[in-house]
């Protein structure tokens, strides 16, 4: 077999390897090097599909679905049911998440923060994810539908509905409150879980979907802030790309306090002390960040938003272990 080898890519030898003999290589060695690089494209391929799903945001998504059963049940579900609603869950948010990546496969590579996604790099053909998300879609409609019951299931295919065609070809391209209002289908879960429990939706469910709605614009106004040279490149309208940081920090404020209030509101609703004190505590941590943030950009100093971001994720997931353990000990 010839092979073509690039000769600026191979070291020069010295008189030493020139007179040495010339060892061919074996076919078995071959066979095991195609074999090597198959097992390697078919990795690559592998993670490529993993990484449209998002599995992060999916992460965080489920963080919030679990203690919403729980709450609902006032105990512990059907571990079956718990399992159901999660690997659905989880594979309608990789369907809708999916499904954006389609959708912004032409703004995906002007950002350096979305420049590596499958599509920006070309390692997957446009149809195959597209195919790929609506086949996840398919799959958590018929899991939900069969294991769950109708309310839970209308919820699923509502959030990758309005993440999808509400959200990103709409919101995301068109108005600075896309943040805001997009943060119906991040907080969907919560309803989704409930649903699935109960086969209703009561107070307490409004009440979790509240706050993780209303935690979403100060989470990601500081992410929007980090990448605001990006999404200026691709004509996205973020709220940290058409208005002044100070306007960006009052919103942040604004938003932390109601999602605080929102957090605190729970506490009624047969909730003990236990979760009222965590409640307040993570809240006033919270507040403290998005007022430090607002501080800064009053007095035109770098924002430092990581600080806020990571600990919004921080907050919420305290949050939410504490509407669990709060269930375990009534």
């Amino acid at each position: 077999m010839t092979q073509l080898v690039d000769r600026a890519a191979v070291p020069q030898s010295t008189a030493a390897d020139v007179s040495g003999p010339v060892r061919p290589t074996s076919a078995a060695a071959l066979a095991r090097a195609q074999q090597a690089a198959g097992r390697a494209g078919v990795g690559a391929v592998v993670k490529a599909y993993v990484s449209l799903t998002k599995p992060r945001i999916v992460e965080l998504l489920l963080i919030t679905t679990v203690p919403a059963m729980l709450l609902a049940e006032r105990g512990v579900p059907s571990l079956w049911l718990i399992a159901v609603v999660l690997v659905g869950g989880s594979l309608a948010a990789g369907a809708a998440n999916a499904l954006n990546c389609y959708i912004d496969r032409d703004i995906d590579p002007l950002m350096k923060r979305t420049s590596r996604r499958p599509l920006a790099t070309h390692s997957i053909t446009p149809r195959a994810v597209l195919t790929f998300g609506l086949i996840l879609a398919a799959l958590s409609t018929v899991l939900m539908a069969t294991f769950t019951n109708l309310l839970a299931t209308l919820l699923t295919v509502g959030a990758i509905a309005y993440y999808d065609l509400v959200y990103t070809l709409w919101l995301k391209r068109t108005t600075p409150q896309n943040t805001v209002w997009g943060g119906a289908c991040g907080a969907a879960p919560v309803l989704i879980g409930w649903a699935a429990v109960t086969g209703g939706l009561a107070w307490p469910a409004w009440v979790m979907f509240a706050v993780v709605f209303l935690w979403q614009p100060p989470h990601f106004y500081a992410l929007a802030i980090k990448f605001k040279d990006d999404y200026a490149r691709a004509g996205i309208p973020m709220l940290p790309v058409v208005a002044s940081m100070r306007r960006v920090g009052l919103e942040t404020v604004v938003y932390s306090w109601l999602t605080v209030a929102a957090s605190v509101a729970l506490w009624p609703f047969g909730m003990t002390p236990v979760y009222g004190v965590v409640a307040v505590v993570v809240g006033a941590m919270l507040l403290l960040e998005a007022h430090r943030l607002d501080g800064r950009a009053r007095r035109g100093e770098p924002l430092k938003p990581m600080r806020l971001f990571h600990w919004s994720v921080t907050y919420l997931t305290l949050l939410c272990v504490a509407i669990g353990v709060d269930v375990f000990i009534q």
